[in-house]
């Protein structure tokens, strides 16, 4: 089958449907990667560029916040809109520069972070009567803390508005363990990491008839990286509901879009047997922490003598260290860190040259 063709930029609406439908049939996944500004959005968008894929470039809630600035008030959830909102107009942009497609999402929306995603589908709805397409290409709910009924019609209700502007919705089933964000399920109930195919059955039934929607459905992932066997994963989760779904409603092979949360610290053959399964979006973030961090942390040992005054270094009592504490020389160390390390998510993932742009 011939590559995909994409042109740069943000992808929405029947062209999104296009890219998860060929990532299922060619039975590779995108990486969606958490960025909280300029620097984290310019190693995605150059990772993307050198693995010849599209990349899902998404905001958290806290990542949102961060790109308007920790010192902006955030009194009903205006700092995390107003930063999702600028980030998503900047990406837009940058997207175009590099020439590579994106998606772009927001990532896990608490019941409590409601009014977060209210704000930016309303700035969505006016950028689609100017644009004919939404701001965003998708948003996500996480209410798999609540009763399964409430997520269920809390996301329907969700869901019907963001069709009307050709928005996908991303959900939750069970509890994606560990620590994200500021939020804790480190010590949640063993039962809740697994999500049972009957729960995937009403959820299809609940949204098929709405609009678009992807499933972040738990099989034992976890927030963070943990030491071997502390994380038992069951992808055959995916397969058993798709299995499920398509025998229940006479349907094709693998009807549901899944999403594989907590990706950071899996092992190739796990992520490829999850992508197996329709798995189309996998998330990582704390192993593109690490990438960015390591690289800075040994510039920073490497120069330290340079990084003490603004003058005197050991070539002389009276150089100039301006270049070496220019935030530029390690912020871009950095970037290329998250560069090579999501480069390695799109091989594992089966999605190095797999679309031509």
């Amino acid at each position: 089958m011939a590559n995909l063709k994409l042109k740069g930029g943000v992808i929405t609406g029947n062209q999104l449907d296009e890219v998860l439908a060929y990532c299922k049939e060619q039975a590779c996944a995108l990486p969606a990667v958490n960025v909280i500004g300029s620097n984290s959005i310019a190693a995605a968008l150059q990772s993307a560029k050198e693995a010849k894929a599209p990349v899902i470039i998404q905001f958290s809630n806290g990542g949102a916040v961060f790109n308007a600035g920790k010192f902006a008030d955030n009194t009903d959830q205006r700092a995390a809109v107003a930063g999702a909102v600028s980030g998503a107009y900047h990406i837009r942009r940058m997207a175009e520069l590099y020439g590579v497609p994106v998606i772009l999402h927001t990532d896990h929306a608490a019941k409590k972070l409601i009014p977060w995603v209210e704000g930016m589908v309303a700035e969505g709805e006016e950028f689609y009567k100017s644009n004919g397409e939404p701001l965003f290409s998708s948003h996500m709910l996480d209410l798999s803390e609540e009763p399964l009924e409430e997520n269920l019609e809390i996301s329907a209700k969700m869901l019907e508005r963001m069709a009307k502007i050709d928005m996908t919705l991303e959900i939750e089933l069970g509890i994606t363990g560990g620590e994200e964000d500021g939020v804790d399920n480190s010590d949640v109930d063993n039962s809740k990491l697994y999500t049972q195919p009957q729960e995937v059955l009403q959820s299809y039934d609940a949204l098929v008839n709405v609009g678009k929607f992807t499933v972040a459905a738990a099989f034992g992932n976890s927030h963070g990286v943990y030491k071997p066997g502390n994380v038992v994963l069951k992808p055959s989760i995916l397969r058993d509901s798709q299995e499920f779904i398509a025998k229940e409603r006479g349907l094709g092979e693998k009807p549901v879009f899944f999403v594989f949360h907590g990706g950071s610290g899996s092992s190739r053959d796990e992520i490829r047997e999850a992508v197996g399964y329709g798995a189309i979006k996998f998330n990582i973030d704390t192993d593109t922490q690490w990438a960015f961090t390591q690289p800075i942390v040994k510039y920073v040992e490497e120069n330290s003598a340079y990084l003490q005054s603004q003058i005197g270094n050991p070539e002389g009592d009276d150089k100039p260290n301006k270049k070496k504490i220019d935030p530029r020389a390690w912020l871009h160390l950095g970037e290329k860190g998250v560069v090579k390390r999501l480069y390695q998510a799109f091989d594992d993932l089966n999605a190095v040259n797999k679309f031509d742009f």
